[in-house]
């Protein structure tokens, strides 16, 4: 499941620097054989400490977690949507990542130029929301060209795709993304038709200095990406790109201390990956044995022959039931036999929908 989340940003806000400790920070990628790992494409495991425990619990031979894709977007510059700078390359890559990382500048450095003289992130944002509605504004226009002649013949889907059109075009003139609007179901599968940049999920990585990573309600600058995060309902996660690049090259021990000398808990891009992770809707569910413990990517709202797919097709294609166990209730237990003696452990069918930290032993038969 290759979904992945462009990271996006005006030059000089750290988004590089941020890719690279990704990169840096990056799964092993044979361990993942659906990849394909491109220069701009970095493979990250998803932080979770249910693995580790799960590990604990059972003593398997080798721990696989799951892996999650950022892409590296092509910088922007403002006119990106009439090609300017790498604009076409830009627009290329937002639209082929199923969710946007939008890092945006929160500190100032004399040393480090920004691109348009000052450190404004709200107005970083707007520049880039911009060129994104501007090249959706250009694809709906295209598209309400055509459809409006077969409205006017009285194509009744016709008319309804074209009321649609008209309701997205009005919002993009008024400099709104499309995920602003409020959409009946129906209009929502007619949207998704056109494959909108600005309908894409977004989280906004505030880059801060070290001093400020601390305590970010002291920098005003996050506070204001914040309030503006809210009205979309968008979250944001404060990081300091420069510190990211360090924690990636540590491990262990070595890696804990140096968080603990910093006073932070976890490190930002942990939290980024998670977020990111959630951005897109997806949940994560275990297998357990003597082998392996290793989590396993779906999307939320997976029914059980789908999420056993996951694994290899010949598991969804003789499904015949799955052996269920809640993470939280197997480690009340404290083993496979006890949860089963509890009552804990569940055979579901064809039609079960599969929730985040479920314990999966798929039966099947091909």
């Amino acid at each position: 499941m290759a979904l992945t989340t462009g990271i996006v940003g005006l030059p000089n806000v750290g988004k590089s620097t941020l890719f690279n400790a990704i990169t840096q920070a990056g799964a092993e990628s044979a361990n993942y054989p659906f990849c394909t790992i491109d220069p701009n494409v970095g493979i990250v495991e998803v932080p979770d400490p249910r693995l580790q425990k799960l590990t604990d619990l059972v003593q398997p031979k080798q721990t696989v977690p799951t892996a999650f894709e950022f892409t590296d977007i092509a910088g922007i510059v403002e006119g990106a949507s009439k090609g300017e700078g790498l604009g076409n390359q830009f627009l290329s890559h937002i639209r082929e990542v199923d969710a946007i990382s939008h890092v945006v500048r929160c500190f100032d450095d004399g040393n480090i130029t920004h691109v348009s003289g000052s450190v404004d992130p709200i107005r970083d944002i707007e520049v880039i929301n911009l060129e994104l509605i501007l090249a959706d504004l250009e694809t709906v226009n295209k598209r309400l060209a055509k459809v409006s002649k077969m409205a006017k013949s009285g194509d009744k889907e016709a008319k309804a795709e074209e009321a649609v059109l008209e309701k997205l075009r009005e919002t993009f003139e008024g400099e709104k993304p499309a995920r602003s609007l409020e959409l009946s179901k129906e209009e929502y599968e007619i949207v998704q038709g056109f494959h909108l940049l600005t309908m894409k999920p977004v989280l906004y990585a505030a880059n801060v200095s070290e001093e400020d990573l601390q305590s970010d309600e002291d920098n005003e600058n996050v506070q204001r990406v914040k309030a503006f995060a809210a009205e979309e309902g968008a979250e944001v996660i404060t990081i300091c790109a420069s510190i990211e690049a360090e924690i990636a090259e540590l491990e262990g021990e070595e890696r804990q201390e140096f968080l603990d000398d910093l006073g932070i808990e976890e490190a930002g891009l942990d939290q980024l990956i998670r977020a990111a992770y959630g951005l897109l809707g997806l949940a994560t569910y275990f297998t357990a044995g003597e082998q392996e413990v290793r989590a396993w990517t779906i999307r939320k709202g997976m029914r059980a022959p789908e999420a056993a797919g996951v694994i290899h097709t010949d598991f969804q294609r003789g499904f015949i039931r799955a052996e269920v166990v809640a993470y939280d209730d197997l480690m009340d237990a404290g083993s496979m036999n006890a949860a089963k003696e509890a009552g804990k452990v569940r055979l579901e069918g064809k039609d079960y929908l599969v929730k985040d930290g479920d314990v999966i032993h798929f039966r099947f038969n091909v």
